[in-house]
């Protein structure tokens, strides 16, 4: 079958790290370990769903990956060769017998790989329904790696097959399109912050970054009634009217110290070195970008026990000047995918959540951007890359329209016996 296949090799991963940082917004697939392949199609096996999948999309952590810009003290966290892709529409082709799941199912797939997928019993975290915190993503029966996509054993979501934990499968509801259940993914790694840390109505909230992550944080408050007031901040022009039109209160175009401060109801005190400091400000600073200047702005921006909270992924950033840490007596926290989380006093499953709202007519107008076929996947991430270019948000690999140049695959993919 056809995938899209990721090796480790030191010195392309440098090599493109020193690329990423000359030419951030431009793709060079010849000098990246990674490529179109054939590669087996993937055999069934006792206990887990075997899926064709439909539409997966990109993510910002593959952007990372081939940018050469992970950490590298994350590097026991994944296992290669892998097919990556985690952000997966798929249909069911072979299920257990006895199983809940039957051929033709669609499905979204919750990727993490934590204890129950890896035979063990489950540690602290995964007892607690904190899995994605899980203290054994490099034991147990399946290769290092807490995510499907960055994991040897079980394949990813930019190929023709793969296979997932049953326990890890959600139904795609009839009424929702694969174009709209590919957004299930981004929707939960944005919704599992703002579960985590729900805003009041009184209360003011930055949040810096309208990527995908941040666009999802809009409409999510929005979505569950959040009257916070939102106070965003977005790169590109194309970005400020998707925030605006999603629900934001104060759209900010690459604001300086002072336009930030006013824009969180924070008074501006001058200083003579370090570009002034800020008295008051936000409750609440969700970070979707991750760089020095947004942590630093983040620490400046918050009044007195605010919240800084982490999403995008970031390994160095710089140096950022910590004093208000101390000062205001910040809590600086990250938040990482998705669990389970607290709603009008229950606790969910924060990607069958997503789903929900998906179902229920969350808003995604604009924010599946482009789609490409496997054969594409050079366009595609050229794409994604070149925010800017594109005015991309979300870019999928369209997995539905794959020649069928030989039947075999699908042969290879019949289930042994046991399964049906």
């Amino acid at each position: 079958m056809k995938a899209l296949v990721y090796r480790r090799s030191v010195p392309l991963y440098l090599l493109g790290r020193i690329l990423g940082r000359i030419q951030p917004r431009r793709f060079f697939p010849r000098m990246a370990p990674f490529g179109l392949r054939e590669i087996p199609a993937p055999k069934s096996q006792r206990g887990w769903v075997l899926l064709k999948n439909s539409l997966c999309g990109i993510c910002g952590s593959d952007l990372g990956l081939l940018r050469g810009m992970e950490s590298f003290i994350m590097e026991p966290y994944a296992s290669f060769p892998a097919v990556l892709g985690h952000e997966i529409a798929a249909a069911v082709v072979a299920a257990p017998k006895g199983s809940q799941w039957s051929t033709g199912e669609r499905v979204v797939v919750e990727p993490l790989l934590s204890c129950s997928e890896r035979g063990l019993p489950p540690c602290r975290y995964c007892s607690q329904g904190c899995y994605n915190l899980c203290e054994c993503f490099t034991a147990g029966n399946l290769a290092a790696g807490p995510v499907i996509g960055y994991n040897r054993s079980l394949g990813g979501g930019m190929a023709e097959f793969m296979l997932a934990p049953p326990g890890r499968l959600i139904r795609i509801p009839d009424s929702l399109t694969d174009e709209k259940a590919v957004l299930a993914d981004s929707l939960a790694s944005a919704l599992q912050p703002i579960l985590d840390h729900f805003p009041s109505d009184d209360q003011t909230v930055v949040i810096f970054g309208a990527g995908i992550l941040g666009q999802h944080a809009i409409r999510i408050l929005r979505a569950l009634g959040s009257r916070a007031r939102l106070a965003v901040v977005a790169r590109y022009p194309f970005q400020q009217e998707l925030a605006r039109n999603g629900g934001a209160d104060l759209v900010l175009d690459s604001p300086n110290r002072g336009e930030l401060g006013k824009a969180v109801g924070a008074r501006f005190i001058p200083t003579t070195l370090g570009g002034g400091n800020l008295e008051g400000g936000a409750d609440l600073f969700f970070d979707f970008v991750a760089s020095r200047r947004s942590f630093q702005e983040g620490l400046i921006a918050l009044r007195a026990r605010g919240k800084y909270i982490m999403v995008g992924t970031a390994a160095s950033i710089g140096p950022v000047d910590f004093s208000s840490l101390w000062f205001r007596e910040l809590r600086v926290m990250g938040s990482i995918s998705y669990a389970l989380g607290n709603y009008e006093g229950q606790r969910v499953r924060t990607y069958q959540m997503a789903v929900d709202l998906l179902a229920k007519g969350y808003p995604t107008e604009g924010l599946l951007t482009h789609t490409y076929p496997l054969s594409g996947f050079a366009r595609a991430f050229k794409t994604a890359f070149n925010k800017s270019g594109t005015k991309c948000v979300k870019v999928a690999i369209d997995l539905r329209k794959i020649e069928k140049k030989n039947s075999a695959s699908m042969d290879a993919c019949k289930p042994d016996e046991g399964l049906s």
